[in-house]
């Protein structure tokens, strides 16, 4: 299960998400989602569904694409990775209406998504 978010320009769009979800001030801050250490992937913040799984975020041609990955030695079930991919269009849906077209979510996982 994919998440893609067509956009003019996915680059910009990934800084402005990765960027609410570390600022400190409070307006505007996407508190339900944060970053890995290394900042390359996202996990959700609620107590009961983090590190349930990671969403990976990647630049595309025309599209910002978030694919799931397991976490260590543990599959993806089918309801965290409804949440995860649910949970990221209502995010982008409440945050960024105004920087994307579009917005869909694969209702199996894609190639590039690593759940077992």
């Amino acid at each position: 299960m994919a998440v893609y978010v067509e956009t003019k320009n996915a680059t910009a769009l990934l800084k402005s998400f990765k960027d609410a979800v570390e600022q400190s001030e409070s307006k505007g801050k996407i508190t339900t989602w944060k970053l890995s250490e290394d900042k390359r992937y996202l996990t959700h913040a609620s107590k009961q569904w983090e590190y349930a799984a990671w969403m990976k975020p990647v630049v595309e041609a025309n599209r910002l694409a978030f694919y799931i990955i397991r976490p260590k030695n543990k599959a993806v079930s089918k309801t965290a990775y409804g949440f995860y991919h649910g949970h990221m269009v209502e995010t982008f849906l409440n945050h960024f209406d105004q920087d994307f077209e579009t917005l869909e979510a694969t209702a199996l996982p894609d190639d590039h998504d690593n759940v077992s």
